[in-house]
């Protein structure tokens, strides 16, 4: 028995010694670079081509959105208002409005009436950007900047403590010197960054005024032509150049188009590098597009898929209920705006709905289309909105509450009034300190007529901003009140 047990061992040890011989650890992958991609020359089904297509387009929107945007500031021959209305600039420079941005423009959705805004592209990789920031005081004031996936890639405003001067913005491979006289270097990883200089302002003749000397101060320019020395600009004199006429759009300018998309999303991933992990997205979507180059039926399939996302996916985003998530008491709010990383649904659906959101700690963005009986507001019937007393937005900057059409746009309208908030000195409140704002086409009454904000004949949606909110705001402590339809 014991002879037939050894016999046995020895042939498993051996067995078990062969096995080891011949084995041999395939090595695992350490890094990206080291994973094989989607093979060259696979045969792909339209629909196939299609899933990919549908998942290029989500993903690519923003991108290609920002891509766009830039396209046009470079046509600009200098600063100029185009239209009259909206602040241009070529690229490099910028341009800013000296009041409200008014009501008519299309550029950009949900913009808001509590500031003065400036805007104007860099391109980086030509050369580095110099802005300046003048002493704002007391003044609430930020500049976002935004790179080309539309994140904020830094903190410069009065939350932050930002200090008067000189700074500097240079792309992801910039190895220059830094000029004495620069407080500060903002490097973005892409050589777009798109810059919105916010200035708060009263509702007021007064302030005005008072605000023009400041945003003359806000000068944006090439690093060549800097000499340390602050610039000033008198932006209430740049030159009008006439609008772009657009063709049977009543909302947003059309900055992705689906039948362009193809030739669109190359290139941008060419200027946008992929963020760590995101190597295998950029290989599987190349390996669609590569092959649809070659052949003229993938490419059919393949800018179909883009009609059908942007009709079927892209195009709901306008609805609130389905951009971001549940603020209470049926306001909706958007999740990781302005540092999305690989939130692709919610950095589409503001880049659809609301371009360009400010971080959740600069700002605070709440909205609806619904009232509390979960009917469409329609301008047709009057809504109150209440704040108790004590119960105001709590922020360290300002608040308001907007009025926008079915197209997230400014409705003209006799006062002149799209929104009230901080930045309205006459607003009546309740004689229990609770305050009442009121919406609709009809007027509530001569004596209430200051918290009053005129809507369209048709749909409407209300938006609230909180910029610096307090913690109460950001972690949903407080929650906005209801809209009630007024019988």
């Amino acid at each position: 028995m014991n002879n037939r047990l050894n016999l046995l061992a020895a042939m498993l040890t051996g067995a078990l010694a062969c096995t080891n011989a011949q084995a041999q650890q395939v090595p695992l992958p350490t890094s990206a670079a080291e994973v094989p991609g989607p093979a060259a020359g696979t045969a792909m089904t339209a629909a196939y081509v299609q899933a990919v297509g549908r998942i290029a387009y989500i993903w690519g929107y923003p991108m290609v959105n920002a891509h766009n945007r830039r396209v046009a500031f470079s046509q600009a021959p200098e600063p100029v208002l185009v239209g009259g209305i909206l602040p241009f600039a070529p690229v490099g420079y910028n341009a800013m409005l000296t009041n409200y941005i008014k009501p008519e423009q299309t550029f950009i959705a949900c913009p808001n009436q509590d500031v003065v805004y400036g805007a104007g592209f860099s391109a980086l990789d030509k050369e580095p950007m110099v802005f300046q920031v003048p002493d704002f005081g007391d003044r609430f004031w930020v500049y976002a900047l935004y790179d080309q996936r539309t994140d904020e890639i830094a903190q410069i405003g009065k939350q932050y403590g930002t200090k008067p001067g000189f700074y500097m913005i240079v792309g992801p491979n910039w190895k220059g010197e830094v000029p004495a006289g620069i407080n500060a270097v903002v490097r973005s990883s892409t050589d777009l960054v798109f810059s919105v200089p916010r200035i708060f302002k009263d509702d007021t003749a007064e302030d005005t005024k008072a605000v023009q000397p400041l945003i003359n101060h806000v000068v944006f320019y090439p690093l060549s032509k800097f000499d340390g020395k602050m610039k000033t600009v008198d932006w209430s004199k740049l030159p009008h150049i006439p609008a772009p006429a657009q063709k049977g759009a009543k909302g947003e300018t059309s900055w992705v188009k689906p039948e362009t998309y193809f030739e669109e999303l190359p290139a941008v991933m060419k200027e946008v590098p992929p963020l760590p992990g995101e190597e295998a997205l950029y290989a599987w979507i190349s390996s669609v597009f590569d092959a649809a180059a070659k052949d003229p039926a993938i490419k059919k399939a393949l800018i179909a898929s883009f009609v059908v996302a942007d009709k079927e996916i892209i195009a709901p985003l306008t609805q609130w209920k389905l951009n971001g998530r549940s603020a209470g008491n049926g306001w909706n709010s958007p999740v990781n705006n302005a540092k999305w990383g690989t939130d692709y649904l919610n950095r589409a659906g503001t880049s659809k709905s609301n371009m360009f959101d400010n971080t959740p700690d600069e700002t605070k963005y709440i909205y609806r289309d619904f009232d509390n009986k979960g009917q469409r507001l329609e301008g047709k019937n009057s809504y109150t909105v209440t704040f108790p007393k004590g119960q105001l937005p709590p922020v360290k900057g300002f608040w308001s509450m907007t009025l926008y059409n079915q197209h997230h746009l400014f409705q003209p309208n006799a006062l002149n009034r799209f929104s009230l908030g901080t930045k309205n000195k006459d607003l009546k409140y309740n004689g229990d300190g609770s305050l009442t704002l009121y919406f609709g086409t009809k007027s509530p009454g001569k004596d209430k007529e200051t918290n009053w904000v005129p809507a369209p004949e048709g749909s409407f949606s209300l938006y609230i901003r909180a910029y610096w909110a307090e913690p109460a705001i950001i972690d949903g402590t407080w929650m906005p009140p209801q809209v009630e339809k007024v019988n």
